[in-house]
């Protein structure tokens, strides 16, 4: 496989530096350093082709690097627009990996990118944002017959496989990876918490502390993002939908109201709910003077652009990944990253410490599904647990983090119903 000249990428000169990125993320991902090892003694994946579509930065390109390491021939494209860096794509290529993939393409180009994948006809996908997975379904069933499986990185695209599974048409197993307990309860509060303030703070350059921070959804990316702005000196404001998650917010110590009364006190405004149109026109339209928007959720719909342009009687990019909005009374508010993942759009994405623990699941579970995807079904499944138990063990060892073990005394304890 001539992968230089297979691969779309921007400029293969850019290599050098997205090498130096790989190798400097590599030092910090110990557990997937560890699943590597054992993929290059097992070869779990030899003679096989993998399709990618992921974020396109650095641990990502780490991930895809351990994938080949099983044995596989890897093909990978971006799964967001703006996330992709194309000092990473060049330096995979010059690795071995097929890359079809640029920054900021055009939506035509972009789509072109995940069908050139495809056509590779991998046996194994992993999937984010289930970009892939709804092509396959739908205009690209000729494709399917050679698919055994995948894995799923985020929520969005589990709605979507399972919207598939309850309708009959999913045609293949896909593990739930954004389920597992080492995703969510890492990547989605510390990963997502972290990132987003590092994507805000470094394209806006203005203080958090003393100003209000709305979070639209308290899932788990919501608990991250919330927990952060609190430790950044931000008043906090939660809007829910969950009565359950609204009562977790508050007993958790923010104010809990419905958005359109949000909007009215929000200096910055932070959507984490995979939803569309979480802020839209009722709510510009009673937002103070440079309320500043973002958006951390997969899909660049939860802040309404079409209803912000046309409330706008002018717009300008006044800073990298800032859009001001002049709305009619003269108030302007700002989008970030024009409204896609601000913390990977106008970030570097999670910290790599915690996408270990998230790419180290990726990886066994595409092992996983590979061993047993003629037993486990067409359908949505859960990472097993032992899975998960392992890689959290891994982290614990990389830390040189000790934990107690169960006598046999208390194993039997727990297991009898007399005392």
């Amino acid at each position: 496989m001539n992968t230089v000249s297979e691969s779309i990428v921007k400029d293969m000169a850019l290599a050098h530096n997205g090498h130096l990125k790989i190798d400097w993320v590599r030092e910090h991902m110990p557990v997937l350093n560890r699943i590597r090892d054992r993929f290059e003694k097992e070869k779990p994946f030899a003679g096989l082709k993998v399709a990618i579509s992921l974020h396109l930065e650095a641990k990502t390109a780490y991930l895809a690097k351990v994938v080949q390491a099983g044995g596989a021939e890897v093909t990978i494209t971006g799964s967001n627009p703006l996330s992709t860096q194309d000092d990473i794509c060049a330096a995979l290529v010059e690795d071995g990996i097929r890359v079809f993939a640029k920054y900021n393409p055009d939506p035509a180009e972009y789509k072109e990118h995940l069908i050139k994948t495809l056509e590779t006809r991998p046996d194994l996908i992993i999937d984010d944002g289930g970009d892939l997975i709804t092509i396959l379904h739908s205009e690209r069933r000729d494709l399917l017959s050679q698919v055994r499986g995948g894995a799923e990185e985020t929520t969005t695209g589990i709605l979507r496989l399972k919207a598939l599974e309850k309708e009959g048409k999913l045609e293949f197993p896909m593990v739930a990876v954004n389920d597992a307990f080492c995703k969510y309860l890492f990547d989605n509060r510390y990963g997502t918490g972290q990132s987003v303030w590092d994507g805000i703070n470094r394209t806006t350059n203005l203080v958090v502390a003393g100003k209000t921070v709305v979070v639209a959804g308290y899932g788990w990316c919501g608990k991250g993002v919330a927990m952060r702005a609190k430790g950044l000196g931000a008043k906090v404001i939660v809007t829910e939908i969950d009565p359950i998650k609204a009562v977790e917010a508050y007993m958790d110590g923010f104010e809990v109201m419905p958005m359109l009364e949000a909007a009215k006190h929000g200096d910055y405004f932070v959507t984490v709910t995979g939803n569309r149109d979480i802020i839209s026109k009722e709510h510009f339209a009673v937002m103070k003077d440079g309320a500043i928007l973002s958006n951390a959720g997969h899909f660049d719909v939860e802040v309404n652009k079409v209803d912000l342009n046309a409330m706008s009687t002018s717009s300008r990019i006044v800073r990298k990944d800032i859009e001001e909005f002049v709305l009619a009374d003269g108030r302007k508010v700002y989008l970030l990253a024009e409204g896609r993942l601000v913390n990977l759009a106008a970030g570097d994405g999670h910290p790599a410490e915690i996408m270990d623990m998230t790419f180290a699941l990726q990886a066994v579970s595409l092992a996983y599904v590979n061993e047993q995807y003629k037993n486990i079904g067409k359908k949505v499944l859960n990472v097993p647990f032992e899975l998960d138990q392992m890689v959290a063990q891994y982290k614990l060892e990389a830390l040189n983090i000790g934990i107690d073990k169960l006598t046999n005394e208390q194993k039997s304890y727990l297991e009898s119903w007399v005392e």
